[in-house]
């Protein structure tokens, strides 16, 4: 086996790495003020269960990049970037939610970290993770569905047997009669408007205790473009008679107390922004209705303008921690 001081870490492998630090420093600071407003004991567990998974990424990440002599990114500061005494902003059912949606994306993440990475103790740190990750979202389901808080996908019948496309109309989307929806489809247009919904309310409650009137309007804007995606995908759904009721605006409360600093906000806007682009790209990918591609195309194009726009508000303030980069071999050689 590889011995780990034989061996560099790879682009894949430090980006991973680096990345994987940053976004466990925010999520730390978004899950101790949890900590301090959750009423629920059973939701407060599993955030005591998350701060601990937290802290053992942060310690073990810390190790290996001392091992390797690389600077240990910035981040996030509790004293810094969160008021964990300030008043409730999110319910209890909100942050349970919260909790399922954040573990489900950071496993998305560590299981392409896993597949990028070579080095032994890479290798073993992701796979712990992911093991971790597990274990903890279906802790998080099992609670969802004993409050009655988890929203199940819908249901389709079972067919008489095994059948084929036999016509290319199964493409079509734009004239003629439609076919109904397949499964997949369904799947990503569900999944779609449930992650819109929960960003609107998440929004809204950013836009009520950002301290910059930029920052504020750039939250107001984001919820707009959630509602309006959402009023999409629930249309198309409405179409076929399938259910898609789902809203989580009234689990922000009327707090405007300074909570999270713009940056910390900020970075998690922009970070849903990049998933989303992604999330739609994938939904093109196993979507075969023509129609519904145009719309993922379209609304995709919105978020990578919105999220531009908000990169440029990051750079403007000096939140943007730059991470791992190639040597610029031009600049070198002028030196």
């Amino acid at each position: 086996m590889e011995k780990v001081s034989q061996a560099r870490l790879t682009s894949a492998e430090i980006t991973s790495l680096w990345t994987s630090y940053v976004n466990d420093c925010a999520i730390l600071c978004k899950a101790k003020y949890f900590l301090s407003t959750v009423e629920d004991p059973e939701v407060k567990s599993l955030l005591e269960h998350a701060n601990k998974l937290i802290h053992g990424n942060l310690s073990a990440l810390t190790e290996i990049f001392n091992r390797e002599k690389y600077p240990i990114p910035y981040g996030f500061k509790l004293d810094e970037d969160v008021d964990v005494n300030a008043p409730k902003l999110f319910s209890d059912a909100y942050i349970l939610n919260y909790l399922h949606e954040a573990a489900k994306i950071a496993l998305q993440g560590h299981c392409m970290s896993l597949s990028l990475s070579a080095r032994a103790d890479v290798y073993s740190f992701f796979s712990e993770c992911i093991t971790q990750l597990n274990h903890f979202i279906r802790e998080v389901k099992e609670l969802l569905l004993s409050k009655g808080l988890y929203i199940r996908h819908p249901y389709l019948p079972t067919p008489d047997g095994i059948d084929f496309v036999k016509k290319d109309n199964f493409l079509k989307g734009f004239l003629g009669e439609r076919r109904p929806l397949c499964g997949s489809e369904i799947t990503n247009l569900f999944s779609n408007l449930q992650k819109n919904a929960f960003g609107m309310a998440t929004l809204i409650g950013f836009s009520q205790v950002a301290q910059s009137k930029e920052v504020t309007e750039y939250f107001l804007r984001g919820k707009e473009i959630a509602k309006k995606h959402c009023e999409i995908f629930s249309s198309i759904l409405r179409k076929e008679d399938l259910p898609f009721s789902m809203d989580w605006t009234s689990e922000v409360t009327e707090s405007t107390t300074y909570t999270f600093s713009d940056k910390l906000m900020m970075y998690f806007t922009t970070t849903l922004n990049a998933l989303s682009i992604g999330f739609y790209g994938t939904s093109i990918a196993m979507s075969p209705r023509r129609d519904l591609g145009v719309h993922y195309v379209k609304l995709s194009a919105e978020v990578a303008k919105y999220a531009e726009d908000g990169a440029k508000i990051m750079i403007k303030n000096g939140w943007m921690e730059q991470p791992p980069m190639a040597a610029d071999r031009n600049e070198l050689a002028r030196q």
